[in-house]
């Protein structure tokens, strides 16, 4: 159990979170750990930095990457539909993707290209290994143009995106860094499987998770979109200044207040701690939702919370997996590096300041959700704390 800062008495979860706020680092957060149905629910600090308004359990945050693991079951909904497979290629949807080329070697200019040894599939999307995407070493010349073309724009910032046709253009313009399959590389593969599930299902990807996720696990405050009749519980967002201090990177009618061009399906959601907890119960019961009905087949949920990647893959990513593998849309711990490192915890870390995770071992849910931007792949003090609370250490 979590000792107290004075090691006097066990601390509880608002005692781990609570400093964070006082000391200035956070405005404010949510955390969640649900241990089987027992849930312990902590707010502390403000919606933003002025103290609008307390900060509470239905607050709605800008969860960034912990969209991609529910990107990814969306994807699976349509495997158990029957209208995907794993291994199709993706070319058939994607037609863009139909012949891509790839830098002869990670280092090799752009105009040093050889073609694609074969088709990119379901599965390299799902798992990250399509050939495009963001390395540790963001100088390489075929992740350059990702950012300077605008494919790989910052999720936090949606109304900024290329629209979604011209994204997919502009991407298949620009060469795969590796082989499909070769590699795991960051990001671009889930805002692939977003416009994937459009030219699949024919519906746009916020319509098709409403349907047939938020709705089905009555996410009510989970979307690409926060209305204005739920503003008032919109959480402000912040970055570190120059000095150290906080500056507004957006309010609650910002970039959130409207339909972004591109629905990114790799960080583009805004929700709350209850409404990712349902979506990892279900994880946790192998796709059943918590009124007995089925969201996805116990075989997708052991795809997506498997890691699919090799020791080598592993490896070379260790930058942003260290001691962990790949699954469908999140991370999976594969070594005990840290007291909170479960071989087959699941889940991801968002740059919004934001982390959730399922531990099937245990049968628990880890949710934080802050409003401070990430500086890092290094996760900050506060979400190692809050991990090291979760897991009992």
């Amino acid at each position: 159990m979590t000792k107290s800062a004075n090691g006097s008495a066990p601390a509880g979860l608002g005692d781990v979170l609570r400093p964070y706020v006082e000391d200035g680092t956070l405005p404010g957060a949510v955390g969640l750990v649900a241990r089987g149905d027992d849930v312990e629910f902590a707010a502390v600090g403000s919606l933003d930095a002025g103290g609008r308004a307390p900060m509470a359990r239905d607050s709605i945050f800008r969860i960034a990457s912990i969209t991609k693991p529910i990107t990814a079951a969306a994807v699976m909904v349509l495997v158990d539909d029957g209208r995907l497979d794993p291994a199709d290629p993706v070319r058939r949807w994607l037609p863009e993707l139909a012949a891509p080329s790839v830098v002869r070697t990670p280092d090799s200019p752009l105009d040093d290209v050889v073609p694609a040894t074969r088709p990119i599939t379901v599965e390299d999307l799902l798992s990250s290994r399509t050939g495009y995407g963001f390395a540790p070493d963001f100088a390489l010349p075929a992740v350059r143009p990702l950012f300077a073309e605008g494919v790989q724009s910052d999720g936090r910032e949606p109304q900024r995106f290329l629209a979604t046709d011209e994204w997919l253009q502009t991407l298949a313009g620009i060469p795969m860094l590796h082989q499909p399959g070769e590699a795991w590389l960051y990001n671009t593969s889930s805002d692939l499987q977003g416009v994937l599930i459009e030219r699949v299902s024919g519906e746009s990807l916020p319509d098709f998770m409403a349907e047939r996720i938020f709705e089905r696990l009555g996410m009510r405050d989970t979307g690409f979109v926060v209305p204005a009749a739920k503003r008032d519980r919109f959480t402000s967002y912040y970055r570190t200044d120059e000095s150290g201090g906080l500056e507004v990177a957006d309010g609650p009618d910002g970039q959130w207040s409207s339909m972004p061009p591109f629905p990114s399906g790799a960080g583009g959601l805004a929700s709350t701690a209850d409404d990712w907890l349902a979506f990892g119960r279900m994880l946790l019961a192998e796709g059943a939702t918590a009124d007995g009905r089925r969201l996805l087949s116990a075989q997708s949920v052991r795809l997506m919370t498997a890691d699919h990647l090799t020791g080598a893959q592993r490896a070379a990513s260790r930058l942003f997996l260290e001691g962990q593998g790949w699954g469908f849309g999140a991370c999976v711990d594969v070594e005990p590096l840290d007291p909170w490192n479960v071989p087959g915890r699941y889940g991801w870390v968002g740059g919004t300041g934001t982390s959730a995770h399922v531990v099937p071992a245990t049968g628990s849910v880890h949710i934080l959700l802050t409003q401070l931007a990430a500086t890092s792949p290094v996760p900050a003090r506060q979400l190692r704390d809050f991990w090291r609370y979760a897991a009992g250490a």
